[in-house]
């Protein structure tokens, strides 16, 4: 209803977890990070809770994404079940069929005996599996006791069988009770999934307003965001609540911009003040005020429309809706059209203005991190490296890793003749990418930068103290334990005792910034470890609005 109005192409906080809407905070990477290495970890129980909405279920999905291969997964979406019942549905989420002799009421051994047969099997072939249990605090003692003797059956490395159980807060004291300790001390992996920052929630504002397409200034000013955030405590479904209704009330008042009582009044209808809770469901059959108005306001620009097409020199007749109308002084802002970015062919033609030479390119990158190279330096990257920075190249990257890094960078592009030309980026959305043309910043869409791109790709980024140009491992020595004390900051955790424990820290840090988890700290791992810390660098920009 309200999209148009504010330049969008779609209604952008529904609370369906629809995957182009994905936002990963740094909470929900160290979340994926846990269930990653908890795999990878040789068995036992990995354990993620959060508050309700807190976006648990946005994590599973990007882990079932990025599970190893040769993984069976069974998924468990209602847990609410007797130790038989349970079983019964593990067999069937990995399509193990009861004894072909059974018959008559089904025991715990008739499921239990094919299921060790089947994680036997499969282990012998190289395949793990995988038990993941959502809505764990729901599961009674009895089960969860069930659930640890299934994973006695192990080899001499690994327990065949891995259990994650996914819940709210109420699952972390479930498994604090006595009764449970076994279970609790079988926990290799726990993480609790906070709510969002306030910077996090301004982020994951401008985040689904730029995947529904705005194309305009966002309408929800700092005010308003730093109500949002109070108001949701950081929670993305309550956050997802409060913004759809407070863009619907600013629609129905014909306002472009939501203001701190425009959310008061969402937060009005969509929360139980009285307890401080969001009530989290919408109610249809019940018309609020605003939705009303915002009836009334389509109602009214049709009355416009038919008055302002009625033939010249008849008199349309009066209305009581165009005397409603009569009050309204002012009508909503026209909506910006969508900027048209470059086309490929549009960028070849302005190749010229591009450098032609490395060197060149790298002396415009420079300024973005306040270096200066000398028109006649012979190699930038020894100029760079004195000034304690390091060139990093890279021949097949992709768009998604430096969105990942995050970082002002050159583009090789290629020319009509197959030639090199070389591009500083600036700016990076989801549709399109801002390049430096001579003196002039120009969006290009990102379908049309890839024709002419083929993953040449280079940046700067700042090294530590004592960094030899070298990937660091375990037995680096003091560049490795400045690695592992910045980590170990980072985490809350004690610095990391030995080389497996080092290894360990630095895979679960790759993995949970999108990086491929080795243990070796290589100059991508060292760039999001700056990140990560805060160190002073160049970010990004969202990609400039093109220019006639």
């Amino acid at each position: 209803m309200y999209a148009p109005f504010f330049g969008l192409k779609h209604e952008p906080f529904s609370i369906a977890p629809d995957p182009r809407y994905l936002f990963m905070s740094e909470r929900h990477r160290e979340a994926l990070a846990h269930l990653l290495y908890g795999v990878n970890g040789g068995g036992g129980f990995v354990l993620l809770s959060g508050e309700i909405g807190a976006g648990k279920t946005t994590v599973c999905r990007c882990f079932l994404e990025q599970i190893p291969r040769r993984t069976n997964v069974a998924y468990i979406f209602n847990p609410k079940l007797t130790v038989l019942e349970l079983l019964q549905s593990v067999c069937e989420e990995f399509h193990i069929p009861r004894p072909a002799g059974a018959h008559g009421e089904p025991t715990v051994k008739e499921y239990l005996d094919p299921l060790n047969e089947f994680l036997l099997r499969t282990h012998a072939v190289g395949q793990n599996n995988v038990l993941i249990i959502d809505e764990a605090q729901m599961l009674s003692a009895e089960v969860l006791e069930q659930l640890r003797l299934l994973t006695n059956l192990e080899t001499n490395e690994r327990k065949l069988l891995q259990i994650i159980l996914i819940g709210q807060p109420e699952l972390r004291d479930l498994l604090a009770k006595p009764e449970l300790e076994q279970l609790a001390q079988r926990v290799i992996a726990r993480y609790h999934l906070g709510a969002l920052t306030a910077d996090e929630t301004e982020r994951y504002i401008r985040h689904r307003l730029s995947v529904a397409g705005m194309t305009v200034a966002m309408p929800f000013d700092a005010k308003s965001v730093q109500r949002i955030h109070q108001l949701s405590r950081g929670v993305p479904r309550r956050i997802n609540l409060l913004c759809d209704r407070a863009l619907l009330g600013a629609y129905a008042v014909g306002k472009g911009q939501v203001d701190r009582a425009i959310v008061d009044k969402a937060a009005s209808e969509v929360f139980d003040r009285e307890h401080g809770g969001a009530t989290g469901r919408w109610q249809p059959d019940r018309r609020t005020a605003w939705s009303i108005a915002a009836l009334a306001g389509a109602a009214l620009a049709a009355v416009a429309l038919l008055v302002y097409s009625w033939p010249r020199g008849v008199v349309a007749p009066p209305t009581a809706a165009a005397s409603a109308a009569r009050p309204l002084t002012s009508a909503p802002a026209p909506v910006a059209s969508a900027p048209t970015f470059l086309t490929a062919a549009d960028l070849q033609s302005r190749f010229k203005s591009l450098s032609h030479d490395e060197r060149d390119a790298w002396r415009e990158l420079a300024p973005a991190w306040k270096l200066t190279l000398a028109t006649d330096e012979a190699d930038p990257c020894a100029a760079a490296q004195r000034a304690g920075l390091q060139c990093f190249r890279s021949a097949n990257s992709t768009l998604a890793l430096i969105r990942q890094l995050d970082r002002p960078s050159l583009l090789t592009l290629r020319d009509a003749d197959d030639k090199p030309v070389y591009a500083v980026l600036t700016g990076l959305t989801n549709n399109s990418a801002t390049l430096q043309l001579g003196d002039v910043s120009q969006a290009v869409s990102l379908v049309s930068l890839a024709t002419l791109w083929r993953g040449d790709f280079a940046t700067l980024w700042r090294a530590p103290p004592g960094y030899a140009g070298k990937v660091v491992d375990a037995g680096s020595g003091a560049i490795a334990n400045w690695v592992g004390t910045q980590l170990a900051a980072l985490n809350g955790q004690p610095l990391a005792a030995s080389g497996a424990a080092w290894k360990a820290q630095v895979s679960s840090f790759q993995l949970s910034q999108g990086l491929k988890a080795d243990g070796l700290a290589g100059p991508t791992t060292f760039m999001q470890l700056n990140r990560a810390t805060g160190v002073d660098e160049p970010r990004l920009g969202a990609a400039n609005a093109p220019r006639p």
